[in-house]
């Protein structure tokens, strides 16, 4: 058995500083030794999936980081581990914790994930080893995980075993460290018919016109909306999501806090926004100032034929307010939402909502760069590869 600082401090010598997941009793020791220490940062995620993103944001803004999760969570993260962090090659720590082992006894709902917990690793070519119950094999383990992400781009993970690291107490006052506010939506009435309404070209067009390239990240969400703004202009401050849907807000929240001082613009859509509704709660308790949230809707899956959503019976800005995020702005005005992008910063991030036409232009391009290029290229001009081949 091991204590939970020998670990935590050893991986902080390796550069892994953030942290964020899921709870489960065996992490425990790790939450509480992280929450205590103010050098140190712990995001608690609404799913392991958004804990697997938000920590390949700080990766994309060159920090090191780590995520938690049960082994019946890693199911929830499958989307981004596939899609996310193996294909733009950003890579992170994994500790699962390994309920149901097989010779130990669980509870019911472990029966299945025990067991094949290693081969959906190994099946995600994650390569994966016991998590270290000694302290003389941590740094060992830790060195040949970073060896591997250094190398390779990817998730390494550690498998832990029940009773592995010993109970480090949180004492009390400590705990959740981030905000905890509540701010009024600005709900604007459509005033513009449907077919009348700016298309999402229109919106980009005013996104482009006001992130400026040297100061300004803007990540785009999964389908048309990234291939739009590669086609109206392709700049070296911009990352087109590919798979991963609904993980461009908390990655966007990873690279926001990884480097406060750069602004980040999260371009999301209404059928991503709805997929993954929990990271409204995490991005109003933990955005920082400089992370702006503009949810594009059309009110259909535009790249997979225009299947309507439900957004139309959603207010996401009153959402956005009651989650706290820092101000919130529903409107089907396309100048509002220029006017919106140039606002000085508030205490906390931002959230608008612009409601436009379905639809996308004939022959729409992909991006002839790859995911790899681009995060390479965006990491490099802004200077944070540490860490990342």
């Amino acid at each position: 058995m091991i204590q939970a600082r020998d670990f935590v401090e050893a991986a902080r010598e390796r550069g892994f500083e953030w942290w964020a997941g899921v709870p489960c009793s065996f992490l425990t020791p790790f939450i509480n030794y992280v929450l205590q220490d103010p050098s140190l940062r712990y995001v608690s995620m609404a799913n392991e999936g958004d804990a697997v993103a938000l920590i390949a944001g700080t990766t994309l803004g060159g920090r090191r980081g780590v995520s938690m999760m049960q082994n019946s969570g890693l199911g929830n993260a499958v989307s981004p581990l596939t899609s996310l962090t193996w294909t733009f090659r950003l890579p992170q720590l994994l500790i699962v914790t390994w309920r149901a082992q097989p010779g130990v006894h669980d509870e019911p709902q472990h029966a299945l994930m025990g067991p094949i917990t290693p081969k959906m690793l190994e099946t995600m070519e994650i390569p994966w080893e016991l998590f270290p119950s000694a302290t003389a094999d941590i740094g060992p383990a830790l060195d040949r995980a970073t060896a591997h992400m250094d190398a390779t781009g990817r998730p390494y993970a550690l498998v832990m075993q029940k009773g592995t690291v010993a109970a480090h107490a949180l004492k009390p006052g400590a705990g959740f460290s981030g905000h905890s506010r509540r701010s009024p939506a600005t709900l604007l009435a459509p005033t513009l018919p449907t077919d009348r309404r700016a298309t999402r070209r229109d919106a980009l067009q005013e996104v482009i016109a006001r992130t400026p390239v040297n100061s300004t990240a803007v990540l785009a969400t999964t389908g048309f909306c990234g291939r739009e703004l590669y086609a109206v202009e392709d700049r070296p401050n911009q990352l087109y999501m590919v798979g991963s849907m609904g993980c461009v807000t908390p990655m966007a929240l990873g690279l926001a806090l990884a480097r406060p001082d750069l602004r980040v613009v999260a371009l999301d859509g209404d059928g991503a926004a709805l997929m993954r509704m929990g990271v409204f709660a995490t991005l109003g308790a933990y955005g920082p100032p400089n992370l702006q949230h503009l949810l594009l809707d059309n009110g259909v899956h535009d790249s997979t034929g225009g299947q309507a959503t439900v957004s139309a019976g959603v207010s996401f800005a009153e959402i956005a307010a009651a989650c706290g995020y820092a101000s919130s702005l529903e409107t089907d005005e396309v100048s509002r939402i220029g006017a919106w992008l140039s606002e000085p910063p508030l205490q906390g991030p931002r959230f608008a909502r612009l409601l436009t036409r379905p639809g996308s232009p004939d022959g729409l391009p992909r991006p002839s760069v790859t995911p790899i290029d681009v995060r390479t290229r965006l990491m490099q001009h802004f200077g944070s590869s540490v860490g990342v081949t």
